[in-house]
């Protein structure tokens, strides 16, 4: 069985890589960037989704909140580099909000399964 601590590096080395690749992405022109779908804010979903799950396996012991924080926060901080002038891209509100409902879709199962946890060790359950 692997070290956690292997695995954890690892899954930070895809989380700041697939973080790069979005930066990237999101700036260059749009005719050299890779289309995944054809819906603009299917690929921004697709993307802030497999963000999020990579963020929360790379950094297990960081608050889900803070997490989707930051990675809105940084959906917003591509919104706004690409209304500049000189990248050459549209700023567009619902690119954002396809990024956050993304954070959103991505950590509600585990929201759940904390809640139901913390339910559970309320009521004097086990798991």
């Amino acid at each position: 069985m692997p070290n956690i601590t292997l695995l954890i590096r690892l899954a930070r080395l895809a989380f700041f890589s697939a973080l790069v690749f979005t930066f990237y992405s999101a700036v260059i022109p749009p005719q050299h960037a890779i289309q995944l779908v054809p819906w603009d804010k299917a690929e921004h979903f697709i993307a802030f989704y497999a963000l999020t799950g990579l963020a929360v396996a790379a950094f297990p012991k960081r608050n889900l909140f803070v997490i989707a924080a930051l990675l809105s926060g940084f959906g917003a901080l591509i919104e706004y580099v690409q209304g500049l002038p000189s990248v050459h891209r549209d700023r567009d509100f619902w690119d954002w909000v396809a990024d956050t409902l993304a954070i959103a879709a991505a950590l509600s199962p585990m929201l759940l399964v904390w809640w139901r946890r913390e339910a559970r060790t309320a009521q004097g359950l086990s798991d």
